[in-house]
């Protein structure tokens, strides 16, 4: 109530990836089935990695996390675009806007900083193979979850409190499908320099810090490899940091292209298209990339759907 008072604007209006009533039912089918596929394919990695005893391993609990994150990502926003393309339910209280705003940055700032413990633990892994049980213990890596997800948290609850202050009286249709900075800050009448500057330089500390850490574990990774220059080490590593790599940069990749930039390169139609990227395709991507390049996480899946249609 408090947040609500200080704008005149009570709701906003998302303005959909199409208005064209002809498209509108086959993008609904479309998103339906990639977010119907994105929750069955990190459900059943959760599955899999709860289940078998083979991957209760430090790198598989941060893959779990990583699931669960790709869990919550399209459920934020994917629900509340369905329901616009099919139904036409476009408007969203600024009370929801607010939340969806927070939930959607606190599960981006946790993914940024859980991939930077992820590339830590493959260099442990690389660098260190005969010390990995004893540095990546239990305790440590349930320690960095938790503190990767409530740095998430904090991360949100200061950019929420920073666009959600400012006043809002003028238009209230956000050029966008979910409630995301960019296009919340364009309907500000408010002046919204000094807090645009405070949002990309708090996101440039906390981002540019996980970035760092993930570049320059690989940086060493790489280096160890350089040092051994034994047969086969390039497959072994590339087995073992691969998967990691890719996700990596599929989500820097989109997250970059979405957040760190200044508003007067705000593009509705091309923000969009990222957005889609970053919101659907890359939650579908990830438990797919990891079951293809590993060969434990296929035999558990093996088990899990098999399970499944025993039950069936």
């Amino acid at each position: 109530m408090l947040m609500a008072n200080l704008s005149t604007v009570s709701e906003f209006v998302f303005v959909g990836l199409s208005d064209a009533p002809e498209i509108r039912l086959l993008l609904f089918v479309l998103f339906l089935l990639i977010y119907l596929a994105t929750l069955a394919a990190n459900i059943m990695l959760l599955v899999a990695i709860s289940t078998d005893s083979h991957l209760h391993s430090p790198m598989y609990f941060l893959l779990g996390n990583l699931s669960l994150l790709d869990l919550l990502c399209p459920t934020i926003t994917v629900p509340k675009m369905l329901g616009a393309l099919l139904l036409e339910h476009k408007k969203i209280s600024f009370s929801g806007c607010l939340f969806q705003h927070f939930s959607l940055i606190a599960v981006v700032g946790t993914e940024i900083f859980l991939l930077a413990v992820m590339a830590y633990d493959r260099y442990v892994a690389v660098c260190h193979p005969l010390r990995y049980p004893s540095i990546m213990s239990t305790k440590l890596c349930a320690q960095l979850a938790v503190g990767t997800w409530v740095t998430g948290l904090l991360n949100s609850l200061l950019h929420t409190s920073l666009v959600f202050t400012l006043s809002f009286c003028g238009a209230n249709k956000i050029q966008q499908y979910y409630c995301d900075i960019p296009p919340v800050l364009a309907l500000s009448c408010s002046s919204i320099q000094s807090r645009e500057l405070v949002l990309l330089v708090v996101a440039g500390v906390l981002g540019g810090s996980a970035c760092v850490l993930t570049v320059v574990s690989y940086i060493c990774i790489l280096l160890e490899i350089l040092a051994r220059n034994s047969p086969g080490i390039w497959h072994k590593a590339f087995s073992t940091c691969g998967s990691h790599l890719t996700v990596v940069c599929l989500f820097y990749g989109t997250t970059i292209c979405t957040y760190v930039r200044p508003s007067f390169t705000y593009s509705p139609h091309w923000d969009r298209v990222v957005s889609m990227l970053y919101g659907m395709l890359t939650p579908l991507l990830n438990p797919i990339i990891y079951s293809l390049r590993n060969k434990e996480v296929k035999c558990a899946l093996k088990r899990v759907i098999s399970q499944v249609r025993r039950a069936l």
